[in-house]
């Protein structure tokens, strides 16, 4: 279908060097049209007359943007779309369909399958034109975004690199300072060791925190495999019973069954039972006691964390599990609280198509749920 000569409103500016189009359409007039319009203005063209010779073009090279018929012989527009989409190195490449159809669903379809957008033939140029520019400014403007992502990404890992390194280095002589300091019983040489112990400690949490949060954002890598949730819940209690002991906090475990094998990541399961456990006894007062259970139930296992801390309000409940929520509750210790651990937890459970939720009532305590899917190898 030819391209009708209509008077174009405003003026049509040339392409920049970099703007590659790939034109995909069955019919040699529609690309002869496109390439003699589109070409004069700048753009380079790249011809495709079918799906098949369209994914040949994208392993040469990558377009800036894909003109695309939705109704083509053999491999039409919705497939060759979808394996566009499946390969990563083509998803983010804009794909403007085009018909002369009414079919208002097939549309639609064009559109869920990934289309960023719909033109009608015959085309209008100044629309046609006008679509173009919008998205190539779009691709390039979130291309400059990644960029800067991963700018922000390296430079954020070079810092806390860089931090941790000195800040190990500033605790380490600040705790052998501080054995010195209980030899000669200096009481004033003492307490600015322990807070140099405290403050150094406290930055190195929260930066271990804000490099979890940065993953967090980045997208989780998560492997699941079948494992065995008992043997991750003891690991993890055996890791706080000193820390227990020294608030003389009670770490009592129910039951747990012989094997309760669910479908997970082993690293992140660690991660959460590390933030749930340590928070028990990061909140409990002295001489209370935390509680660890587990219950199977149809399609999934339950691992209940119940504490005799202060408890959440209502308030706290709502956005407990927002980045750097601030909640009613604050260590008994002197612990340091960086507000990022139940959120990172949170997406961490998520990514493992698991669920995590608080019952607490304010005063009485609070119980945590981490429910996970059990292993289809054992359901």
């Amino acid at each position: 279908m030819s391209l009708p000569e209509k008077q174009i409103a405003g003026p049509i500016t040339a392409a920049t060097a970099a703007d590659c189009l790939l034109v995909v359409d069955d019919n040699e007039t529609n690309i002869q049209g496109l390439h003699s319009m589109l070409g004069k203005l700048g753009f380079e063209i790249h011809p495709a007359a079918n799906g098949e010779q369209a994914l040949e073009r994208l392993a040469v090279r990558s377009p800036d943007l894909i003109l695309l018929n939705l109704l083509m012989r053999g491999m039409d527009g919705l497939e060759l779309c979808k394996r566009i989409q499946e390969n990563p190195a083509w998803a983010d490449i804009p794909i403007i369909f085009f018909s002369s159809t009414h079919d208002k669903d097939l549309l639609v379809r064009a559109l869920e399958s990934g289309g960023a957008d719909y033109l009608a033939q015959p085309f209008d140029k100044a629309e046609l034109l006008s679509r173009i520019r919008t998205h190539l400014m779009l691709k390039t403007t979130r291309d400059h975004l990644k960029q800067l992502a991963r700018e922000k990404e390296e430079l954020l890992g070079m810092i806390s690199h860089y931090l941790q390194n000195n800040l190990a280095g500033m605790n380490m002589s600040a705790r052998l300072l501080l054995d010195r300091t209980h030899a000669n019983g200096d009481p004033k040489l003492r307490l600015m060791a322990e807070n140099i112990c405290a403050s150094s400690n406290q930055m190195r949490v929260f930066i271990k925190a804000l490099l979890a949060n940065a993953a967090a954002d980045r997208g989780f890598k998560i492997s699941l495999e079948s494992m065995d949730f008992s043997t991750a819940v003891m690991r993890s209690l055996r890791q706080y019973e000193d820390t227990a002991r020294d608030k003389e906090i009670i770490l009592s475990q129910l039951p747990l069954p012989e094997s309760a094998f669910i479908y997970a990541d082993p690293a992140a399961l660690d991660q959460v039972l590390d933030n749930l456990i340590s928070n028990a006894v990061k909140f409990s007062p002295p001489k209370k006691k935390i509680t660890v259970a587990m219950r199977q139930r149809p399609g999934h296992v339950e691992c209940h964390i119940r504490d005799e801390g202060p408890g959440f309000t209502e308030a706290d409940k709502a956005r407990m599990f927002q980045r750097y929520a601030r909640l009613s509750a604050r260590p008994t210790g002197g612990e340091p609280s960086t507000g990022l651990g139940l959120s990172i937890a949170k997406k961490l459970v998520q990514a493992m198509n698991g669920d995590l939720n608080c019952q607490s009532v304010p005063g009485h305590g609070a119980t945590f749920i981490l429910r996970l899917p059990i292993s289809p190898r054992h359901s």
